[in-house]
């Protein structure tokens, strides 16, 4: 049994060498310039929108406001068809923003929403399909499109896993109204807390900016009501520096992913998420059991060894108490057979840029005595 301090962590946050951070605190030192759309939140804004290759890109505080800025922005009416299988991040914001989250079941093999029946979960209140690259991994982008096109909705995606990843050879932040990513530390790339919306349509950008920072306009005008959801001087500096060594880290977590793969693949029982991406960031190494027993009896016999594991997404966000009642189970209510058989078979195993080969396989080991 390991101690607390030698535990292996499901994930761990990538910093940058101490010297390059400090560089860029003794100018903010200097400056004195602390947030406000400062000199490295506009330099990151700029490097960010060159690294992805999108058009449109504009940061904010954190990953959870970009949401609630990317349903504000649109005068949406009632219901937003999302899935269940997400952080529970996704459906707060609908809720939080006076919507009803109507939930669609998801693809067994990609575990995305399933665009088929996203069509028959849409009613005359539809307003907007807020859908989730899970794991990073793409939606069905394609068909997703056609569905808000044909009803005339608006196509939302939460990319907060999705960090670098293209569909097609181009970003995958370049589909839909409006995408959404979170820069929280656990993310591929960090900036400690943070986030930003990308988006092609240069009114809503704009649009986006106030909102952003309360509406205003310049010191003596304001375009309507806004918030605080601006990202400070220091998250910005975290972010230029993890971005120099953000395509190493992902060639490091590429490599951790096909060890995974390779030692467990021989077990039958196991199943993969099917990956869509043309280019992948390899966020996450969710793997699905047999069934939930087998799940949960690798999950505790890792934390005994001192090695962590998320159960993630487990519960569905639709188990919560806005939507839990003793009349009406939840699941039978919305339809969400595959949504609910995954995520009480999902385990995401230990997957980080410093994480050791040896310590791969040390966990595979552990998982094929129990699964055999």
């Amino acid at each position: 049994m390991r101690d607390s301090l030698d535990m292996i962590p499901v994930t761990r946050s990538s910093l940058p060498e101490l010297d390059m951070y400090i560089e860029y605190l003794r100018k903010i030192w200097e400056t004195k310039w602390l947030t406000n759309n400062g000199e490295f939140a506009i330099l990151l804004e700029q490097e960010l929108r060159r690294y992805l290759k999108v058009k449109e890109l504009i940061l904010v505080s954190n990953g959870t406001m970009a949401l609630h800025l990317a349903l504000r922005s649109f005068d949406l009416g009632k219901e937003v068809i999302t899935t269940p299988f997400t952080f529970v991040a996704t459906t707060n914001a609908i809720i939080w923003e006076r919507l009803a989250p109507v939930f669609a079941d998801i693809d067994p093999d990609t575990f995305n929403i399933d665009p088929n029946d996203v069509k028959r979960k849409i009613t005359k209140k539809t307003c907007a399909i807020l859908a989730v690259h899970v794991y990073g991994n793409p939606c069905n982008v394609d068909e997703l499109k056609a569905v808000a096109d044909e009803h005339d909705i608006k196509l939302i995606y939460d990319g907060a896993h999705s960090f670098g990843v293209e569909y097609d050879n181009q970003s995958v932040f370049n589909y839909g109204d409006v995408s959404t990513l979170s820069f929280h530390a656990t993310k591929v790339f960090n900036t400690i807390e943070g986030g930003a919306l990308v988006t092609e349509d240069e009114k809503l950008a704009e649009r986006l900016r106030l909102l952003r920072d309360h509406g205003i306009k310049s010191a003596e005008e304001f375009a309507g009501i806004g918030t605080n959801a601006k990202m400070n001087e220091f998250q910005a500096v975290m972010g230029l520096c993890n971005l120099e060594q953000v395509d190493r880290n992902i060639e490091l977590r590429k490599r951790l992913y096909k060890r995974y793969v390779d030692k467990l693949e021989k077990q039958r029982k196991l199943k993969f998420q099917k990956l869509v991406a043309s280019k992948y960031n390899y966020a996450y190494m969710p793997v699905i059991f047999k069934n939930h027993k087998e799940r949960d009896q690798v999950h505790n016999e890792l934390l005994k060894q001192g090695i962590g594991s998320r159960k993630y997404f487990y519960p569905l966000t639709v188990f919560s108490e806005n939507f839990k009642t003793q009349r009406t189970n939840p699941v039978r209510k919305f339809n969400l057979a595959a949504a609910s058989d995954i995520a009480r078979r999902v385990l995401c195993l230990p997957l980080y840029p410093e994480l050791a080969i040896d310590e791969v396989d040390s966990i595979t080991e552990t998982i094929s005595q129990i699964v055999y």
